[in-house]
């Protein structure tokens, strides 16, 4: 997604410090979270984001998380935004 040689550089930089938080769960789902980089939400591209001043990404498909550098096995969905932490991203996936 980064455009040009020092952009895509410092996007991979980001990808690899991206942050896996261990599962919990409760009865029907397991959870994580997913915390990127702050500076790394200025290059992602602002169609990802909601459409107000929150800086907030919307909820975001399987294919866009993935998009951007997130990895993770089959099953997780992002189902939630927290406009406090924008950069924390929150993911839950059946038991």
């Amino acid at each position: 997604m980064a455009a040009n040689p020092s952009q895509s550089a410092k996007w991979k930089e980001y990808v690899e410090s991206i942050h896996y938080s261990p599962r919990y769960s409760d009865d029907v789902y397991e959870y994580r979270h997913v915390i990127l980089p702050k500076p790394f939400l200025k290059m992602l591209p602002k169609h990802l984001f909601q459409n107000n001043d929150s800086g907030c990404l919307r909820i975001l498909s399987d294919e866009e998380w993935r998009g951007i550098g997130i990895t993770q096995s089959l099953g997780w969905e992002h189902y939630e935004v927290h406009a406090p932490e924008p950069h924390v991203l929150l993911f839950r996936r059946l038991k």
